[in-house]
């Protein structure tokens, strides 16, 4: 693809507002990403207020300042203010894991997400027991069924509409009560 058909296509995309959502998402002055892309902070701000599109060579300047690729800059469905998932879509598109339970993933096509929100499915004798450890914070919210969630030393017994908060450096793992649960589980 030549380079003024890319950036034909850029032009209908308002890649300045998106460029300009993930700066300010990052808390990053116009200044910043200029010196980080060698552009002027001039030329920055023409680009966000979508009053010039950049070339090729520096949208790569730019998004690698960003911290993300070309390709993320472009994505359309990433860029939208909200991702609607229906039950039947959710239920539909679970993925089995290697410990036994069942997930989807919500909003896996926001660009640049704060939280990783999950659909759970776990069916009694199938998950395979196991403890996980990682950065970051998790909220579960049962559903449906019972499970018990082990955290560090304690274990608990979630019921329908129960949830648990924690560090998610705790070692910690869930086993099904209920022939199966259906539980919502956010990572941040």
């Amino acid at each position: 693809m030549n380079e003024s058909l890319i950036e034909e296509q850029l032009e209908k995309l308002n890649l300045g507002d998106r460029i300009k959502m993930l700066r300010l998402s990052q808390n990053r002055t116009m200044q910043e990403i200029a010196e980080a892309s060698e552009l002027s902070k001039s030329m920055i701000s023409k680009i966000e207020n979508n009053k010039a599109v950049p070339s090729v060579a520096a949208l790569v300047k730019i998004a690698r300042s960003l911290g993300t690729t070309i390709s993320g800059l472009l994505e359309h469905e990433g860029f939208l203010n909200a991702i609607h998932v229906t039950k039947k879509k959710a239920l539909e598109n679970l993925t089995p894991t290697d410990k036994g339970y069942l997930i989807h993933p919500y909003a896996s096509g926001y660009h640049a997400k704060k939280m990783q929100p999950f659909l759970f499915v776990a069916r009694k004798g199938e998950v395979v027991p196991h403890e996980l450890s990682h950065e970051g914070e998790e909220f579960m919210y049962v559903i449906s069924g019972q499970m018990k969630v082990q955290v560090g030393e304690v274990e608990y017994l979630l019921k329908t509409g129960d949830s648990l908060y924690f560090n998610s450096v705790q070692k910690h793992g869930i086993m099904p009560v209920s022939d199966e649960v259906t539980y919502l589980d956010i990572f941040v």
